[in-house]
């Protein structure tokens, strides 16, 4: 069983957008996400994309559109240097009360199930607390919320404090680079 990696899109590899990315011109890269990716290319752990797109759901974007900006960031990742083994979208809303739906683990579950991953010894980042609660329900052994995105106004929020015990890092790079030993 491989260990794996669980990034969320928005706020931890790209910048969050308010009226939501829905296209490839809304997408921003964060350099240093390329450099940790780049570095951890050749890592034993399984890399993951997980993200919630409730735009789907709501008709703003089309799953085909989403699918589209999905593989060029993978695409922008593997030219410079990175790995994506999947990306794993949830198209649903609040309302749809899904599995899949961050804080819900449905996509972890579905990844662990398809590539036979060891939870407890992967790690989860995330710019959210609905990050760090799917991680924790899933089992994964490192929860991490970085402060890049919604960070720095999620770690202040109340709720915060209420979630068991989760490591706060700068960005996607000094979380990774801290705990992936190559």
């Amino acid at each position: 069983m491989d260990p794996a990696i669980f990034l969320d899109r928005d706020g931890c590899i790209i910048e969050n957008k308010a009226s939501y990315v829905r296209s490839w011109s809304d997408v921003t890269i964060y350099p240093q996400a390329l450099q940790a990716l780049q570095r951890i290319r050749k890592s034993q752990y399984k890399i993951f994309i997980i993200t919630n797109q409730s735009a789907i759901g709501r008709g703003i974007i089309s799953q085909a559109a989403a699918e589209s900006i999905n593989q060029r960031l993978v695409a922008e990742i593997e030219s410079a240097g990175g790995r994506i083994d999947r990306v794993l979208t949830c198209p649903h809303t609040n309302e749809d009360d899904c599995a899949c739906r961050k804080p819900k683990p449905g996509m972890i579950f579905e990844a662990a199930a398809q590539f036979t991953l060891d939870l407890k010894h992967s790690i989860l980042l995330g710019d959210a607390l609905s990050d760090i609660i799917a991680g924790q329900a899933a089992g994964i052994g490192q929860n991490v919320l970085v402060l890049t995105g919604r960070g720095h106004a999620q770690a202040k929020l109340p709720q915060a404090k209420q979630i068991p015990r989760f490591l706060v890092y700068e960005n996607l790079s000094t979380a990774l680079f801290d705990l992936i030993a190559l």
